[in-house]
């Protein structure tokens, strides 16, 4: 007949060393702690759980911004360029018109217009913007609703206001030169 080993709480238990009820005590409390620390695990897995979804909400939300933000740019684009094909003037020949001098980023860009579309820009009735690489010319009230929308496509549009006090001022009986236009 084989003998089995005892283990350390029988041992004491046959010794004498120790009773049956501190016995089941032990036991108790040893299920207790590993219950405990079967709870903890479960809730630091839970936490970690909810810290992911709370990442991947806080990730989805970002997607959801950028794609709204995308979405509006689309449709302000869309605006823009109806607005300017709706309302855009023609443009006079090489031949046919004067040239009208402006700026864009720097660089100074050239328009041929009628004379009375030239006078208009100057006045302020008559703007020019820019819309993919090309430079159109619209009134200065759809000009503002462009600016409105987007600033950077408005390259020019003159004040009307100060088109009006040149008028008035004390140089105005005076010519300028043809060969002053720029």
């Amino acid at each position: 007949m084989s003998q089995r080993k005892l283990s350390l709480q029988e041992q004491l238990l046959k010794s004498g060393l120790t009773t049956d009820a501190k016995a089941k005590q032990i036991r108790s409390d040893k299920r207790k702690q590993q219950r405990q620390n079967n709870a903890e695990g479960d809730n630091e897995a839970r936490r970690l759980a909810q810290k992911a979804r709370e990442e991947q909400a806080a990730r989805d939300r970002e997607l959801s911004q950028l794609k709204k933000e995308q979405a509006e740019q689309k449709e302000i684009a869309a605006q823009i360029r109806q607005l300017i094909d709706q309302n855009r003037r023609e443009q006079a020949d090489v031949d046919d018109g004067i040239a009208y001098k402006f700026s864009d980023d720097n660089k100074v860009k050239t328009v041929y217009v009628p004379e009375a579309m030239r006078d208009q820009i100057s006045s302020g009735r008559l703007a020019i913007v820019k819309w993919e690489q090309q430079y159109e010319i619209v009134p200065a009230d759809v000009a503002l609703k462009i600016k409105a929308r987007d600033e950077r496509c408005v390259l020019l549009l003159n004040d009307q206001q100060q088109a009006e006090e040149k008028i008035d001022d004390a140089y105005a009986a005076y010519q300028v030169p043809d060969d002053l236009i720029w």
